[in-house]
């Protein structure tokens, strides 16, 4: 294993002497700055990533004319663009150190949030130029890549599940926020100093008067307070390695079977949270289809989701049930250790997968029915959220025990990079298949990655203690 000396560096920015695991040197106040700062930045680049979530599925009600198959193929571009993003961020860290690295991060996350705002307020942007929008969001992705290695560099080993988990978790509930804020939002004309309103028309209801561009321009001054608040009070670990020197990660085993793992964990998260409401939409949604409900002189025509709450109020909820379990889970994982719980996490993806599925096809034989399948439906997605986040935590915990302090970030680099490539993946997985089908690969999946945390990291004498 290569190691990396420290990097000579002078100036204010950098740190002369950084040591975590001494506690008679270390400065736990910077420490806990540092998580602070950057998990509010965090935040802020996750809201960024999954805004699109947020517009995306009311384009068409706004004036758009986009397929079922065009939304989800936009949907997905933030996941591929955050995946690509991440194999750039997750270098930076020993490259610019932390201070330059997130204000310059957090600033990048204005011009499509910006862009965002701009095109929601009339219907003429083209498909292509809305693309780049959605890829350009997965900036906010690409951060994580770069913000959580840099906060390992600040925390001894028996704290990094806490403290990476806390600022995971809190970045996380960044998808949550701006999915449940966005309806309130975007009902406020007090908030639009730019911008008139639009007349929002969902199928079976009364156009509504909405200012969407709230929903995108109320982030940008907390993004210009976020990048002062980084550059005026982070500091750097001088740690350096150039990229062939973090390229060493590859040529160790468990970097490949992490990458497994986090794929079950984060990739459903992320994957799920980009795309819950334009699946929930299409299979319960208001307006999107006419069910016959009964047979001859009995038979009605419903709309779908009438008889369904409004799908637009749950969205927000998958997100942050994921968000909250990583942040609850994580003072667990330091306490009884990262593998126990990532075979927790397997189990129980597989097991809310199953018992999803059967809702995946609604009964639409009846409106109790189909009330039915949406409640199965909406529990089961909030239990793969719930183990997901489980397991997002616990593999982070996982991570710096197997690995040293500089190959630890890496590694963290690399997974969050590959799992961030969820959303694209989901969006092409449910694109040309059937919900159904995609489930079942992803029961697959977790069977293997329970197998690999048993014989890897959880049984008794395995070989790498986690």
């Amino acid at each position: 294993m290569s190691t990396t000396q420290p990097d000579r560096r002078t100036g204010g920015e950098w740190l002369q002497s950084w040591d975590p695991e001494n506690e008679e040197t270390w400065d736990k106040g910077l420490a806990w700055r540092t998580l602070w700062i950057t998990t509010f930045c965090l935040t802020l680049a996750f809201v960024a990533w999954f805004l699109p979530s947020a517009i995306i599925p009311k384009l068409n009600a706004l004036g758009y004319e986009w397929t079922k198959s065009q939304l989800y193929w936009m949907a997905s571009m933030p996941g591929l663009a955050a995946g690509l993003f991440r194999l750039a961020w997750m270098v930076l860290p020993p490259m610019m150190g932390t201070r330059r690295m997130v204000s310059l991060t957090t600033l990048l996350l204005i011009g499509s949030t910006l862009g965002w705002g701009v095109r929601v307020q009339e219907p003429t942007a083209p498909y292509w130029e809305l693309m780049v929008l959605a890829f350009l969001a997965g900036i906010g992705g690409g951060a994580f890549s770069g913000f959580m290695p840099s906060t390992s560099y600040f925390f001894p080993k028996r704290m990094q599940g806490t403290a990476l988990g806390l600022q995971a978790g809190i970045g996380n509930f960044g998808v949550s926020l701006v999915q449940l804020l966005t309806p309130y939002l975007i009902a406020l004309g007090a908030l639009a100093v730019f911008g008139g309103s639009q007349q929002m028309q969902l199928p079976g209801q009364e156009a509504q008067e909405v200012w969407y561009q709230n929903a995108a321009f109320v982030w940008i001054p907390l993004m210009v307070v976020g990048a002062i608040l980084a550059w005026t009070m982070l500091k750097s670990v001088p740690i350096k390695a150039n990229i062939r020197q973090q390229f060493d990660i590859f040529s160790n085993q468990d970097t490949w079977w992490m990458t497994i793992l986090y794929i079950m964990t984060f990739g459903t998260f992320s994957g799920l949270a980009a795309q819950f409401g334009l699946l929930m939409a299409n299979l319960y949604g208001i307006g999107n289809q006419d069910i016959i409900v009964g047979a001859g002189a009995d038979a009605q025509l419903l709309v779908a989701g009438y008889d369904v709450p409004d799908v637009a109020a749950f969205v927000f909820l998958g997100p942050l049930v994921g968000a909250g379990a990583r942040v609850a889970f994580s003072p667990l994982t330091d306490k009884m250790g990262g593998a126990i719980w990532t075979l927790i996490s397997g189990l129980g993806l597989i097991v809310s997968i199953a018992f999803t599925i059967p809702a995946l096809t609604p009964d639409l034989s009846s409106a109790e029915a189909l009330s039915g399948d949406f409640r199965q439906f909406l529990w089961g997605m909030l239990a793969i959220f719930l183990f997901a986040g489980i397991g997002n935590a616990s593999t982070f915990k996982q991570m710096p025990m197997i690995f040293e302090r500089r190959q630890a970030g890496g590694v963290i680099g690399w997974t969050a990079a590959i799992a961030a490539f969820g959303p694209f993946l989901f969006g092409v997985g449910l694109t040309l298949m059937s919900p159904t089908t995609f489930y079942l690969i992803g029961i697959a999946w977790a069977v293997m990655c329970v197998g690999i945390t048993w014989w890897r990291y959880a049984r008794p004498g395995a070989p790498k203690p986690s």
